[in-house]
């Protein structure tokens, strides 16, 4: 979505004469509402009707109201669709837009007489009441019912929580029945999960008070998102693939230096029970009745920040065309559903957008945060660096690639012209305006037939070109993400990070993908290092070995996989009022 919302830059642009461009009335007020406005005010469709646009019978849909539903898994057919994905220029906190961007262009393509699906993460709610307000996309193009995905939706972050620390209770336990026996764990690896940002439970001391209370240890809380289990049910094939990839979590070391594992706990069966439901992905549908399957919810930046390969795979056999997002910039997000998704689940993508805003690439041409909001075509033209390197790098993987600019109400036509300009004749690459936002799938229609052209015409280039093979050891994985799509001159290893890639080599885990944990905020693992940041040191802190998902975890620089709230968290202003909630945006 896009962070800010559209009124506050329209009302700043207002009270400062700033110019901008010509709107009609009509578009002045739609720049005007909020996204909970507009979503109240849509007329949505049964979603038995929106199923039935698709070729999914309702005696097929398990109803969680009148307007959502879970779809059977063995709905997952051939997959005939065309595969797009959105990605973005990095992170700011002014926001980019890409899940805006991904539901206009399923809106466009429907508006054009393309069938078109979007496949979308599940907000947590972390950030929603955090710093964001909701992801379930901006203005016009929304995924709806939008309170219900923002808030508990169909019980699947729920679920992966309430799994997670089952898996923390029962190893306790474990730990806590046969201590009398001689039996220990030298090191715990697994922690418990919340969804909620709390930086005071990031290390915790669990089992104080009498031995009744269990084992006096120390642990910690990760946030939902970053959960393994998260990241098993986004990249599961099906039922069986999840229960095998669970009895594979790594949760210790015996003090023989043995691996200890859910299948060794005996506890693999309760788990896949809790998920039976969490599995199935979510129909939804749009501001415009498009469906919209909407499932899994990891982050890019602590984890792989992809939907689910089930509604992928869903939304592809029941779509000419499907669009899927991949979280933050295309460094973290896009690298990551290249090299470890599309790697295990053979989806290719015919094309990958990149989003960008004259804001964002302001930010990143070093204008000050609070002026990013005003022309400065100086800093349009230093902060274009970034966009270059992001497009570079989603050549290298052989992709087709178009540039897509969200436009926010206070964009200048002299600030468009130039993007478009140096897109179109010294990128080489097509350029559009997404104006979903305001206009829904009508200011998406250019977008569209741009997007079906360069399918038809210059498709991506299949197989894929990974960054690293899966013979190249740990260490060579993680220094081959870090210099050649970061830019990093170097790559140091703290010991503890050592330690854990000798422990994953010894126990089979070197053909696993890797995931580098790191800020959203820039190349670079320092997040005040804005632009095209190049020649640094990438310190790898330590790793996390993901056995289950079947991915070793690098975390770089500062990142924490639990966040912690703003100063003034946005539940502040969330609320329910006369019936109605307010404050999600």
């Amino acid at each position: 979505m896009s962070f800010v919302c559209q009124k506050e830059w329209f009302s700043f642009a207002s009270r400062h004469n700033i110019a901008i461009f010509a709107i009609s009335e009509t578009l002045k007020t739609n720049y005007m509402k909020t996204d909970i406005e507009i979503a109240q005010e849509a007329k949505l469709e049964r979603i038995e009707n929106v199923a039935a646009t698709i070729g999914i019978a309702a005696d097929e849909l398990e109803h969680y109201g009148k307007y959502i539903a879970k779809l059977p898994l063995h709905l997952i057919g051939e997959q005939k669709g065309k595969l797009i994905l959105v990605t973005a220029i990095t992170a700011t906190k002014a926001g980019i837009g890409k899940t805006t961007v991904s539901i206009g262009l399923a809106l466009g393509l429907n508006k054009i007489g393309k069938r078109a699906v979007v496949a979308l993460r599940e907000p947590s709610l972390g950030p929603c009441f955090g710093m964001k307000g909701g992801a379930a996309g901006g203005g016009y193009a929304q995924v709806l019912p939008m309170e219900k995905i923002n808030l508990h939706f169909t019980g699947d972050f729920h679920a992966i929580t309430s799994a997670h620390n089952m898996i923390s209770a029962l190893l306790d336990n474990y730990l806590y029945q046969h201590a009398k026996d001689g039996f220990g764990l030298k090191e715990i690896l697994w922690r418990r999960v919340l969804d909620v940002n709390d930086r005071s439970l990031r290390s915790i001391v669990t089992g104080l008070g009498p031995s009744t209370n269990g084992l006096t240890q120390q642990a910690g809380f990760d946030i939902t998102p970053a959960s393994e289990l998260m990241a098993i049910l986004c990249l599961a094939a099906d039922e069986a693939d999840l229960r095998r990839r669970i009895e594979n979590i790594l949760l210790g070391y015996t003090y023989d230096g043995e691996p200890f594992t859910v299948k060794d706990l005996g506890a693999a069966g309760s788990i896949v029970v809790l998920l039976k439901d969490a599995i199935q992905p979510n129909l939804v549908q749009t501001t415009e009745n498009t469906p919209a399957i909407v499932h899994g919810g990891p982050f890019a930046n602590i984890a792989h920040g992809c939907n689910s390969q089930l509604a992928t795979k869903m939304a592809l056999a029941h779509s000419e065309y499907t669009i899927t997002e991949a979280g933050f910039g295309a460094d973290l997000g896009a690298e990551k559903f290249y090299n470890i998704l599309c790697r295990k689940s053979g989806l290719q993508p015919d094309a990958t957008v990149i989003v960008a805003t004259a804001q964002g690439l302001k930010m990143h041409g070093g204008v000050a945060l609070d002026k990013i909001k005003e022309p400065d075509m100086e800093g349009l033209r230093n902060g274009l660096a970034n966009l270059d390197r992001h497009v570079a790098n989603l050549r290298s993987f052989g992709q087709s690639v178009i540039v897509v600019f969200n436009r926010f109400a206070t964009d200048t036509d002299e600030e468009m012209a130039l993007l478009r300009e140096h897109c179109e004749q010294t990128l080489g690459l097509p350029f559009v305006i997404n104006n979903a936002f305001a206009q829904g799938g009508e200011g998406a229609v250019e977008m569209a037939n741009i997007v079906v052209e360069t399918i038809e015409k210059n498709p991506s280039q299949k197989p894929l070109r990974f960054t690293y093979d899966d013979a190249d050891s740990i260490r060579t994985k993680i220094e081959k993400v870090a210099k050649n799509i970061y830019g990093a001159a170097t790559v140091s290893f703290a010991k503890a990070a050592l330690d854990r890639i000798k422990l994953a080599e010894k126990h089979g885990m070197s053909q696993f993908p890797v995931c580098i944990a790191k800020t959203q905020f820039s190349f670079s693992g320092d997040e005040k290092q804005y632009g095209a940041v190049s020649g640094f040191d990438l310190n790898i802190r330590d790793v996390v070995l993901n056995a289950g998902s079947e991915m070793i975890v690098a975390i770089a620089g500062n990142i924490m996989r639990m966040p912690g709230l703003p100063k003034e968290p946005q539940a502040n202003r969330i609320d329910y009022i006369n019936g109605e909630i307010i404050g999600l945006s």
